[in-house]
């Protein structure tokens, strides 16, 4: 003999049996359900703190503010804070709220940024407060009577639509029943 060995079949009764197609096939979906619940539930998770985040602001320096500010007409807004409000809209998709005022009194309206008093928007359906602004915006230079500024505010979840009522929060002051175009 050439020193090379010889096939033999394998006795059955010393070979383990081996799962079959549906043993593995059921295995494999077992462990893509229990694969996908993890990732479901991470995700729901994320989202739940998340939004927690953006319903109270999820800025702790703004912690102390306060979402109800003395209710005033147009008009008192203008006494109050110096501003009236010119337009409120939603924009950037849906993601995005653009509030548009008109600087009446430059001196009043530089209460509009003051950390005690910051902007806001509360949706009147749901009292979801919107006060986080699109990277921080803030207005750096002086307040100029006659001028129209804005703030950006991002919008979570696009909870706040067009048609949408709502209370602008500016300075100490706040307009209820504004709609959002």
């Amino acid at each position: 003999m050439s020193g090379h060995g010889t096939l033999t079949q394998p006795d059955p009764s010393r070979v383990p049996d081996a799962p079959g197609p549906a043993k593995i096939a059921g295995r494999v979906r077992l462990a893509g359900y229990a694969v996908g619940g993890v990732v479901v539930a991470v995700g729901l998770a994320t989202l739940g703190l998340w939004l927690a985040s953006a319903m109270t602001g999820g800025n702790d320096s703004v912690a102390a503010a306060t979402w109800q500010r003395p209710v005033v007409s147009d008009s008192g807004l203008v006494d109050q804070s110096g501003v009236r409000i010119t337009q409120v809209a939603v924009t950037g998709g849906g993601g995005l709220i653009d509030v548009r005022f008109r600087v009446v009194d430059p001196e009043k309206a530089d209460a509009i940024h003051d950390e005690a008093t910051p902007p806001a928007l509360v949706d009147a359906e749901t009292g979801v407060v919107v006060d986080q602004l699109l990277m921080g915006h803030k207005h750096s230079d002086p307040f100029q009577a006659g001028q129209t500024y804005y703030l950006i505010f991002e919008n979570p979840l696009n909870l706040v639509q067009h048609g949408s009522k709502v209370s602008v929060l500016l300075g100490d002051a706040q307009v209820d029943g504004v709609e959002v175009w």
